[in-house]
């Protein structure tokens, strides 16, 4: 068993279900990302996503966009992210994604990049501009280092082409909640439900499904996860506590914790 899926496992064996939290490697430092992780492991987060920073991130939204300029005005480069997610592995037993574009990736090359992942302790990589389709290299060479590879579901796949994203995942499948990119919503749409439950027979006893793009509040954690989800990702509302906090760093990691502690509680209501 992958450590990312034990993570669910664990999660779901305890009556909750697996809250994912994202956050951009390097916002505001490459320095202080280890604190920051470390205070939402705190809160209660069970599988941290660190975001690589790049240049045209073409599914975030002007949050997350925003946290990738400060990470590279910071100097983050590929290769510091991964010295990051190596002193996080160290300091705490969570599993780490990668959330990271193509070009960075090839760039480094498929193998040396996989092989500079698991030497720094990383348990999967998402890449949400590569297509399933043409994934069969980077998987191959994702496999050939035991990292998971993680696909995206959205509200616009095919049964086809889900039951294809299924069979090449591992780890969880993310299902892209709405139309459109990251970022906090007021609300979960009642469409987000319908997708939710379309896609769960598909994925029920294959692999987790987690939901992410907009959910923010305890209320979306609850609604996602009596609708059948396996987990939750949440990443703009952490960042925005990062953006607001950046010049007092006790009081981020004070309400990056308690927001994390928060949403894992609302998580937790779950009955399995």
């Amino acid at each position: 068993m992958s450590a990312i899926k034990g993570a669910f496992e664990k999660a779901r064996s305890r009556g909750s279900g697996a809250l994912v939290g994202y956050v951009m490697a390097g916002d505001p430092n490459p320095g202080f990302t280890s604190k920051i992780a470390g205070a939402l492991i705190k809160g209660g987060v069970d599988v941290l996503e660190l975001g690589l920073p790049f240049s045209d991130p073409i599914a975030d939204g002007p949050t997350i966009q925003a946290a990738s300029v400060r990470a590279l005005a910071a100097g983050t480069t590929p290769q510091k992210v991964l010295q990051i997610a190596k002193e996080i592995r160290e300091n705490h037993d969570t599993s780490i994604v990668i959330m990271t574009y193509y070009n960075p990736v090839f760039r480094l090359g498929l193998k040396r990049f996989c092989g500079l992942a698991k030497e720094s302790l990383v348990d999967g990589v998402i890449v949400p501009d590569l297509p399933v389709e043409e994934a069969g290299d980077f998987r191959k060479a994702a496999s050939d280092y035991g990292l998971d590879t993680i696909f995206l579901a959205a509200p616009s796949t095919t049964p086809e082409r889900l039951k294809t994203i299924v069979q090449c995942s591992s780890g969880f499948v993310y299902l892209v909640s709405h139309f459109g990119v990251t970022g906090a919503k007021t609300a979960v749409e009642d469409s987000t439900i319908q997708l939710v439950k379309r896609v769960l027979p598909v994925t029920a006893g294959k692999i987790n499904l987690a939901v992410g793009f907009g959910i923010s509040k305890p209320q979306h954690v609850k609604r996602v996860l009596e609708a059948g989800a396996d987990g939750v990702i949440v990443g703009s509302a952490f960042i925005d506590l990062i953006r607001k906090n950046k010049e007092d760093t006790a009081t981020m990691l004070k309400e990056l914790e308690a927001a994390a502690f928060e949403l894992k509680e609302a998580a937790k209501t779950l009955k399995k």
